[in-house]
């Protein structure tokens, strides 16, 4: 039986190339151990960038057929998405080979390290970036586990999701989608926010409420986020971007100019390179974690003021003819609303297109879509939206992106629906204006970055 990461050596992942298993492997690998994989987007003869860094890592890629499975291999990996009637699966269970969920390896992972966990519905990316960049500045040579790549280690010619240092501390994201969150025990809990996404309300607060009585050491809540703050375990260790707030840890000041915010915390000033006033609550977040740990605010605000954001969170792709055009992985109504509200200090217009995903999921917050959308549209902005995306699998397709549309459009707003994405530039061309933003928002889908340089270039 496996009970931590010193009772195996060869692991295989299959789905290697999902963001939270290459993660993991990559992490693994800098650890010393043997790691293979496949996936089912690994194809002969046909250039894989993911596939490439990976075996750039020293981590050896198959196609999905079960080769590189042996009986040398300690540990099979899998993640929610693989089935156990794939064949890769069977072939494991043929073997006596023990299989593991990717959340149950991260879990044997930060217990091998001082882990601090981040949780919460929106920001865990970008607050872990954040706070990974704070103690890299503060030379504690931390290590990160993330679900996105952070843009300063995809410099390095990696895939940016993971890093090992030689220092004591983890950061990693505690995912609450699939209940995984409840399986980590971390010195450090960090809980940013809490609202409607992959579960009712209810389910939720009970799976954080769980997150923070396994947090060992420190639990550090958003007062100014309502159902995070009935979660709270001691004020004292708080944060709030409400200036009246009693919280520790208090943001104050606010500005955004063009691409550019600043605030104070505790009068030290803070200026990054990003948008919005979600992006001052994440570093916020992060500076509060920090700080615990004994990092000085002026140290924190340093480290941020370099801080090179994250893949497809307010990317900027460019302006063109007075149009500015960005990336975002933005995907549940309060990840929606404020990426659109962080747009609109940058132009007169904001056009918003959004690529809803799994007709499940769509099915389930159609009316805090229409909610959210409608209440952050201007007068002259705009929300699109293109068909479902379909990743496969038994969804009963009895719901529409046109039905969202046609819901915010009753609400007096302006609202299109073009079913095919390919067709959005032409049929949304006629109102672009000089002083318009367009952003593009939209995840699970592996071509939305492809999709989002096609939009840009034809702009």
């Amino acid at each position: 039986m496996i009970k931590s990461i010193s009772d195996f050596k060869n692991v295989f992942f299959i789905g290697i190339a999902g963001v939270g298993m290459s993660a993991i492997a990559q992490y693994l690998a800098g650890v010393q151990k043997n790691v293979s994989g496949s996936d089912r987007y690994f194809k002969d003869g046909e250039f894989n960038e993911t596939k490439e860094k990976l075996e750039a890592e020293g981590i050896q890629c198959f196609l999905q057929n079960g080769e590189g499975i042996t009986s040398e291999t300690d540990l099979v990996v899998v993640s929610t998405a693989i089935e156990n009637t794939v064949a890769e699966v069977q072939k494991a269970k043929q073997l006596n080979i023990p299989i593991l969920k990717r959340s149950e390896v991260l879990s044997l992972i930060a217990k091998s390290k001082k882990t601090i966990a981040v949780g919460g519905t929106s920001g865990k990316s970008t607050t872990s970036a954040m706070l990974f960049d704070i103690l890299q500045h503060a030379n504690m040579q931390p290590s990160i586990i993330s679900g996105a790549g952070l843009t300063s280690i995809i410099k390095e010619g990696k895939i940016g999701n993971a890093k090992v240092g030689a220092g004591e501390w983890l950061v990693i994201e505690a995912d609450e989608s699939d209940g995984s969150i409840v399986q980590y025990q971390p010195e450090v809990g960090l809980l940013l926010n809490v609202d409607k996404d992959h579960q009712e309300i209810e389910e939720l607060m009970q799976i954080f409420g769980t997150f923070k009585n396994n947090t060992k050491e420190l639990f550090i809540a958003n007062q100014s986020n309502a159902l995070a703050k009935q979660l709270s375990q001691n004020i004292k260790h708080d944060f709030s971007s409400d200036e009246k707030s009693n919280a520790r840890y208090v943001a104050s000041n606010f500005k955004q100019n063009e691409f550019e915010i600043s605030f104070t915390i505790h009068h030290s000033p803070f200026t990054l390179n990003a948008i919005g006033r979600h992006n001052m609550e994440n570093a916020l977040a992060a500076t509060a974690v920090a700080n615990q740990l004994g990092v000085d605010l002026k140290i924190c605000a340093a480290a941020l003021k370099n801080y090179e954001g994250i893949y497809r969170r307010n990317q900027i792709l460019g302006n063109k003819n007075g149009v500015w055009v960005i990336d975002d992985y933005a995907h549940n109504p309060v990840k929606c609303a404020a990426a659109i509200a962080s747009c609109q200090p940058l132009a007169n217009k904001v056009i918003a297109w959004f690529q809803p995903h799994g007709y499940g999921p769509t099915r389930f917050l159609r009316n805090d879509f229409v909610k959210e959308f409608a209440t952050v549209l201007r007068e002259d902005d705009e929300i699109w939206m293109s068909e479902i995306f379909y990743a496969g699998g038994t969804a009963v397709k009895d719901i529409s992106a046109a039905d969202l549309i046609n819901d915010i459009k009753a609400l007096g707003k302006k609202a299109f629906f073009v079913e095919d994405r390919n067709n959005f530039v032409e049929t949304m061309r006629p109102h672009l204006t000089a002083n318009t933003v367009l952003l593009l928002m939209g995840a699970r889908d592996p071509s939305l970055e492809t999709f989002s340089k096609s939009v840009f270039n034809m702009v």
